[in-house]
């Protein structure tokens, strides 16, 4: 009975009726069809059979079931790199970049686009990943930062960032930094915003008068539409020169892209 319990005639029948693969354990030579049908009428034999050899049948079962997790691992590493020579074969092309960079050098050759939510502790960690990886890559990357709030105080906190940028950018990446170093503060709401955009030296009633125009309203829409439209639904999201990264994946991933870009690898 026991030589019935392996990983082939598990890998080979996870995918029938749950019950006329069990009954495959005990018997052999009928068809699915056959052990289904059987089984249906007569469950008895197998429940014998696995109340006799009880540690063989969950070991058999637990053999299968990380057969199944390595298939199903294989088969969506497949469907990403499919989907990432997808995107370098046909990169995503974001819309006005040229005016929204805010960190690295206009003629930089790799472009990287964060959509992002200020209070997303994810968007915070890749913060610290994008860093890194510009220290890596000195002078090569240009760094755009768009708008993808969810929580309650992000859609203000970009409404603030983008008042700032109006008046100067490189207040506006104070401030961008300032938000991702003390996050937990934003839910304090407006006083913390208020207070952050005063010491990174912002204007701020030119920020008051500016933080709910329609331009600053259409932006942030526009910027949640865009990521919408590339397939983001959630923070953070980014294009590597119009390649998609969906979430805070590691330095190296971002590297690889890089390098890629660069001609370093194939």
């Amino acid at each position: 009975m026991a030589k019935y319990f392996n990983a082939t005639v598990f890998r080979t029948l996870l995918f029938a009726p749950l019950f006329a693969a069990l009954f495959a354990i005990v018997a052999c030579g009928p068809t699915t069809s056959q052990l289904k049908d059987s089984l249906e009428k007569d469950p008895e034999p197998l429940i014998n059979a696995i109340k006799k050899h009880p540690k063989v049948f969950l070991d058999a079962l637990n053999e299968a079931a990380m057969e199944a997790r390595k298939l199903q691992m294989e088969d969506r590493e497949k469907e990403e790199k499919n989907a990432l020579d997808e995107d370098f074969k046909t990169p995503k092309v974001p819309e006005g970049i040229e005016n929204r960079i805010l960190a690295g050098p206009k003629d930089a050759p790799i472009t990287i686009v964060e959509y992002s939510d200020f209070q997303c502790p994810f968007c915070s960690r890749a913060m610290v990943v994008i860093k890194r990886v510009q220290d890596k890559y000195p002078g090569k990357i240009k760094f755009v930062y768009k708008h993808l709030p969810f929580k309650p105080m992000a859609e203000p906190a970009a409404r603030y960032f983008e008042a700032i940028r109006a008046q100067d950018p490189a207040k506006a990446k104070k401030f961008h930094d300032e938000l991702y170093t003390n996050q937990v503060k934003i839910q304090e709401g407006e006083a913390y915003l208020k207070a952050a955009a005063k010491k990174v030296g912002a204007d701020l009633k030119k920020v008051a008068d500016t933080i709910n125009s329609e331009v600053i309203t259409n932006l942030i829409n526009s910027d949640r539409a865009e990521a919408e439209k590339f397939g983001f639904q959630g923070t953070p999201g980014f294009l590597v020169n119009g390649v998609r990264v969906h979430g805070a994946l590691p330095e190296e991933h971002f590297a690889m892209l890089i390098d890629r870009h660069l001609g370093k690898a194939q």
